[in-house]
């Protein structure tokens, strides 16, 4: 008997699936049989209950911006395309909450909030081109993650078709809550690999009635680092702290004309914000004086927003310069500066240029190698591996993580077991068969 057809037209335009096959982190290109587009939710589970009966491998995708290969292309498998699933259904300003679509782009909710004077606390460096549902599949940071989290802490619920394409509802719209086991933190960060997140309901929060900023320049990168212990210490707590070494100001300002690294070889953007932003400010800068080599403040958002120009404009001027691999760690904040210091031996040893910016607030480094440009299929080279596995062990040895924000996806698949352990990477693939028995989810990546 012929297997029944997929409930949604597959698309197999060559272009459709080649868009289908990559993301940013430079995962080799792999073409899906087709690409789906549900255009509501019974679609969505009237594919993946097909997809079950007929042992197909389904890939859900938003909008393609990760940087793991966790929604990329693999052969045989169908790309799951929710972006057509973008509206916004309810923002409820007395509860404080949204409920969204999976394909709603994270700036898109934020500027919809704000006309409430709320706000929606994440943001990615990909915000204004990613989605939530993206965001939640891999629990996503951010700028503002030092004070605000990341999105696991502001998802309250979430509706998920299930592997088979059971239609489920976890969480509910109340701040409180402890009735049964956290699926909601279970599923976020999850990739796809447990079930296809078609809804969320989302905490939003006040908008900071104010946000002061500053630019702080360091001898160099080390000097930087010592900077956010005394931060830490000071007591402050900044929604904002954002770490740059020298090369990447470098390549800013061969992008931008900008003369950024004249001030010094290391930048500190911070921001605090409430009603009591202008004081922790100085208690901020106070506490780094004895380190800085120039420091610039901004009480308005105008010039906030030109103060965080470099830190937005990092990962463009490196892509700019060469192909990315874009590496996420996150190490105890108290060993920042050995990170840094032991990524710059790193690099020299293995004679690959690397470039270090990140959320210096909550420990995570993006080490950026940056290798010469060739054909997007062209292998990586042997000495940038290397030096990303490298790293990795770094990380690790420094009682920190392979990835902080970004997910383990395809790239990073071989260290997960490294982290978790045998035991426990055994019972996250006995969670995986539980809600996914025949693998047709996401095969390949997370754990």
């Amino acid at each position: 008997m012929t297997p029944p057809s997929p409930p949604v037209d597959v698309l197999t335009d060559l272009d459709v699936l080649r868009a289908a096959a990559t993301d940013r982190s430079g995962w080799p290109v792999t073409n899906p049989a087709g690409v789906l587009r549900p255009r509501d939710v019974s679609e969505v589970q009237r594919l993946l209950a097909w997809a079950h009966d007929t042992g197909t491998p389904v890939i859900a995708r938003g909008a393609g911006s990760g940087l793991a290969a966790g929604a990329v292309g693999v052969t045989g498998a169908l790309v799951l395309d929710l972006s057509g699933l973008d509206r916004i259904l309810d923002l409820d300003a007395d509860e404080q909450l949204a409920r969204v679509e999976p394909g709603v782009i994270t700036a898109e909710l934020d500027a919809a909030a704000s006309v409430h004077g709320l706000m929606y606390a994440p943001d990615p460096g990909s915000v204004g081109i990613s989605t939530i549902g993206g965001n939640i599949a891999t629990n996503a940071g951010g700028l503002r993650g030092a004070k605000y989290g990341v999105t696991r802490d502001h998802v309250l619920a979430l509706d998920v078709v299930l592997a088979d394409g059971t239609l489920i509802h976890v969480g509910r719209d109340t701040i409180k809550g402890v009735t049964g086991y956290d699926l909601v933190g279970l599923f976020t960060g999850s990739e796809g690999t447990l079930g296809v997140i078609v809804g969320a309901t989302l905490r939003l929060i006040p908008r900071p009635v104010r946000t002061v900023t500053a630019a702080a320049y360091f001898p160099d990168i080390a000097a930087a680092a010592r900077a956010v212990t005394a931060i830490t210490r000071s007591g402050a707590r900044p929604a904002v702290l954002e770490i740059l070494d020298g090369p990447t100001l470098g390549a800013i300002d061969a992008l931008e004309g900008t003369t950024l690294r004249d001030r010094g070889d290391a930048l500190l953007v911070i921001q605090t914000d409430g009603f009591g932003a202008e004081e922790e400010l100085g208690v901020i800068t106070s506490a780094i004086a004895p380190l800085v080599t120039h420091v610039e403040t901004a009480t308005d958002p105008a010039g906030s927003e030109a103060l965080l120009f470099a830190r937005r404009r990092a990962l463009p001027a490196l892509e700019a310069l060469g192909r990315t691999l874009i590496e996420d760690i996150a190490v105890p904040r108290r060993r920042l500066a050995e990170a840094v210091e032991r990524i710059e031996a790193i690099a020299r040893e293995e004679g690959v240029r690397v470039f270090v910016f990140g959320h210096a607030g909550d420990g995570n480094l993006h080490p950026i190698i940056v290798t010469e440009r060739g054909p997007v299929d062209a292998p990586v080279r042997p000495q940038a591996l290397a030096a990303a596995d490298r790293i990795f062990a770094l990380a690790l040895e420094l009682g920190g993580t392979i990835t902080a924000e970004h997910g383990v996806g395809r790239l990073k698949r071989a260290w997960a077991e490294r982290e978790l352990g045998r035991d426990v990477h055994v019972l996250q693939l006995r969670l995986k068969g539980m809600f996914d028995p025949l693998g047709i989810l996401n095969p390949g990546s997370s754990v």
